[in-house]
């Protein structure tokens, strides 16, 4: 079950909303003007834009939502070393490649060992060593 979205979230869901009904209410107007456009199908069009931004909130809400970042959410996730990290080398996180280095004061991860991920810079993670990850072999494959 989601959590119900802040009235925050909501707001500023509908101030983005609000150029394009603008626009909408402007091309009915041109259109009403110009081509014969009818009122109540001019009414019609408008409201079904209206419900289309109602039915569309709940999928759209998550990016309107002040949530964590890439690093905030990859900082302490763990994953793999593919090759020797001794500064650097490259770190399965997930069904993830990533470019890693090592953080600053940690030991060489050997290929195959588990890793931690200290900060993400940029796209270069920093890791540290870390207990092997719970991953199936599928996940895991030799790294030679």
């Amino acid at each position: 079950m989601t959590a119900r979205p802040s009235r925050q979230v909501f707001v500023r869901y509908v101030l983005f909303q609000i150029p394009d009904l603008i626009l909408l209410g402007l091309a009915l107007a041109i259109a009403m003007r110009w081509w014969d456009l009818s009122q109540p199908v001019a009414l019609t069009l408008f409201g079904l834009w209206l419900l289309k931004d109602v039915l569309m909130f709940p999928v759209m809400r998550v990016a309107y939502e002040q949530g964590t970042s890439a690093s905030d959410r990859l900082a302490g996730a763990v994953g793999f070393a593919r090759e020797e990290i001794n500064p650097s080398g490259y770190v399965m996180v997930g069904s993830e490649l990533w470019n890693a280095e090592l953080a600053p004061g940690a030991e060489p991860v050997p290929a195959g060992s588990g890793v931690r991920i200290v900060e993400l810079q940029g796209l270069t993670l920093l890791v540290e060593t870390a207990a092997a990850p719970d991953v199936d072999s599928a996940a895991n494959p030799d790294p030679d």
